[in-house]
């Protein structure tokens, strides 16, 4: 959808008879409207950033110097989240639930990290997060006119493995010509209305430097999870490593001291997830009607027998105690996406949207012979997909044989296969420019619980059978005469794989090593893989090719229409994104933007998830009662933004997003102006905890803080 907001924007693409095209359609469709004041919506790329339109409305100046500076300032955490440099010695500044597989997979049975939290005193004691990796976007260039020319004149289907090739090309010739200092990746906009490469520098060395305990990290737990008032000192600091020293980073953000002013215009840097702004309606129904239910009904399930095994010791307890928070977060994403889906106000008001578009392209013979037939190749994609989705998901996805033990499998399985064929032949998740994160993920030492792998296991196991029935190709090749408990534990027990060295023999032996195997999971993977791979192909040519088809003649519809003045969905790139520190009405009463430190121990109760850390209670006394801990903004985030630095018009950071309200779910679709907040920690909390409750002095004067 393209709101009235946009349409007051010089056109910066369009010649002139495009121009008066454009008036001629939107007066036809009705959509030729007074220019309106630019709503807070929106998560725009660097590079097409409404600088002139949010200093009209905020008065202030967002220039070309600043952007720069806030996208190499900005960091990419390869796990899904946000950070940003802090300091000039690489000291990133994150969620803590951004770090919680660094902090889970260094804790042991004698430490346990969520609980104690963790204080590195000097560089020595900085501990080394398994796996994990950081990127900085450092340059980027627009490809969408040699993917054009690579897929002109083909069918769907051909068109979609030369578009892959190209993109595979594209990155390798990237990579050369940074001399293979940066990694290149292929990045898709406006659903195929633009191909661009973003250049990274990589970080693989990244150490954990301070982490709060996890019961104020997460205070209030999942009854406060999307929701505000929130007290949640959700922050942590990792910082990068190269040559085995702290990275030199001099693009960093400064620190104010106090945080925000209640109305003060702000915005957020960051790699925001994913989301389905631009779907058909027929895509969000789908969505509504065969992906969420399905989803909420395995997951649901899992959490509650994650609630019950992690009961049976403290092991279990450890292993669990973070990953049931990410699911209830999950759960309450994907339950109210789904009720947002079924809000038949909203739903409508997109087939309004969409059906303006369509006549608009009706009204036009050029445009009806290029467009026409975009809704019909999206609608057969889905058609398609629905007589197999369900073992797509099971078996291709690996939704019936869940865990990391299998992960690894079928990574080493395939992965050893596809690295014989040539590098733009292959499955683009292990094409060369792929292959370095790929492989730290795999041979990271991360400590693997095997009770937990049975568990998941099990599950992904009779949840297989159960949805695609006992008859099923597949449960009669996997399972055979045993039952889902009996086969994962004979898996999980006989396998190897939880040995990093092992997986490194098995993945640098190539295809010869994975026939040699004789590692349970490697057979299982090696049986599974021809028949998933089937699927994999069936998946690209039925329904990935033509609603990729059909999306980008969306796309190209809405930019020959509307003008390239519109922001993309979300992709896990860079973008950038406004508003001002605000509350919002609910139920009649306007909710305050900001928290103070006293209320927070007025709501301790002593038992979680409303527990506070011995080092805060005996710290309150010497706690600012008035200090702010969390506060709230109109802008525009979703998942994938945790951890993104919210900065000031000059430049300084103010806080830290961590959350959106329970309304902020509904902006996967769409963006209400009126209700949709982020929530956000205030630096002025994290320097007095760093202060006064961890005594951390050491981490403040790395910092450059400003009045």
């Amino acid at each position: 959808m393209v709101s009235q907001e946009y349409l007051g924007y010089p056109l910066c693409t369009l010649t002139k008879a495009d121009k008066q095209m454009r008036k001629t359609i939107l007066a036809f469709a009705g959509l030729l409207l007074p220019v309106l004041i630019l709503a807070d919506e929106g998560m725009w790329t660097i590079d097409n950033f409404p600088a002139a339109a949010i200093a009209d409305k905020y008065d202030v100046n967002i220039g070309e110097d600043w952007l720069r500076n806030a996208q190499l300032a900005t960091t990419r955490l390869e796990n899904g989240c946000t950070g940003s440099f802090v300091s000039e010695d690489g000291l990133v500044l994150t969620n803590n639930h951004c770090t919680w597989g660094c902090i889970r997979n260094l804790s042991t049975a004698e430490r346990n990290l969520s609980d104690e939290g963790f204080i590195a005193r000097n560089r020595g004691e900085e501990w080394q997060c398994p796996g994990q990796q950081i990127s900085v976007l450092v340059d980027f260039e627009e490809v969408t006119d040699k993917i054009a020319s690579a897929t002109a004149g083909k069918e769907e289907a051909a068109a979609n493995e030369s578009r892959k090739a190209e993109l595979t090309q594209l990155e390798s010739a990237c990579e050369e010509a940074a001399g293979g200092e940066h990694r290149c990746e292929a990045v898709t906009l406006y659903n195929g209305g633009q191909y661009f490469i973003y250049e990274y520098k990589r970080y693989d060395d990244v150490r954990l430097v301070f982490a709060p305990e996890l019961d104020i990290a997460a205070f209030g737990g999942d009854p406060d999870n999307f929701n505000f008032p929130r007290w949640c000192l959700d922050m942590s600091f990792l910082r990068v490593y190269e040559d085995g020293k702290p990275a030199q980073t001099p693009n960093h953000l400064r620190w104010r001291a106090a945080g925000p002013d209640a109305g003060e215009p702000v915005f957020i840097t960051g790699h925001p997830g994913s989301t389905d702004r631009l779907l058909t309606v027929a895509q969000l129904k789908f969505q509504r009607d065969v992906i969420l239910p399905l989803w909420l009904l395995r997951y649901s399930e899992l959490r509650g027998r994650m609630m019950a095994w992690q009961n049976t010791s403290d092991e279990a307890a450890r292993t669990v105690q973070q990953r049931i928070l990410n699911y209830e977060n999950a759960i309450k994403v994907r339950r109210n996406q789904l009720k947002a889906l079924q809000n038949d106000r909203m739903i409508e008001r997109k087939a309004r949207d969409e059906k303006a578009l369509r006549e608009a392209i009706a009204a036009d013979a050029a445009l009806q012979a290029d467009y026409g037939e975009a809704w019909d190749l999206v609608d057969r994609s889905l058609e398609s997909h629905r007589n197999f989705y369900e073992e797509h998901l099971f078996i291709e996805n690996s939704g019936g044989l869940a865990g990391e033990l299998y992960d690894y499998a079928k990574t080493i399985v395939r992965g050893t296969a596809e690295r014989e064929l040539a590098n733009s032949e292959r499955i683009r998740t292990y094409t060369d420019a792929a292959l370095p994160q790929l492989e730290q993920n795999l041979f990271a030492a991360r400590p693997i619980n095997k009770g937990f792998e049975e568990l998941q296991l099990t599950f992904s196991l009779e949840k297989m059978r159960e949805w695609l029935g006992p008859d099923s190709k597949w449960v009669h090749l996997i399972l055979g005469n045993e039952s889902p408990d009996e086969l994962a534990a004979s898996l999980v027990t006989g396998s190897r794989l939880d040995d990093p060295a092992f997986r490194k023999t098995l993945w640098e032996g190539g295809i010869d090593a994975v026939k040699a195997s004789d590692d349970p999971m490697i057979r299982l993977a090696v049986a599974v893989d021809p028949g998933a791979r089937a699927l994999r192909k069936r998946f690209e040519d039925e329904v990935e090719a033509p609603r990729i088809r059909g999306e980008e003649m969306i796309a190209d519809a809405r930019f020959r229409i509307y003008g390239t003045d519109t922001y993309p969905d979300a992709t896990f790139t860079l973008r950038v994104t406004f508003g001002a520190v605000e509350g919002w009405k609910e139920r009649g009463e306007m909710v305050d933007p900001f928290t103070r430190t006293s209320r927070l121990f007025e709501r301790t109760t002593g038992q979680r998830p409303f527990k506070l850390p011995d080092t805060w209670s005996a710290a309150r006394e010497n706690l600012d009662p008035d200090t702010a801990f969390n506060f709230v903004a109109t802008t525009d985030i979703t998942g994938g933004n945790s951890g993104s630095p919210i900065v000031a018009a000059d430049g300084a950071l103010v806080g830290l997003a961590f959350d959106g309200n329970i309304h902020s779910i509904a902006g996967d679709y769409w963006f209400d102006t009126e209700t949709n907040r982020t929530v956000g920690v205030n630096t002025a909390i994290i320097l007095e905890a760093l202060k006064t409750v961890y005594g951390a002095e050491h981490l403040i004067e790395e910092l450059v803080i400003i009045d």
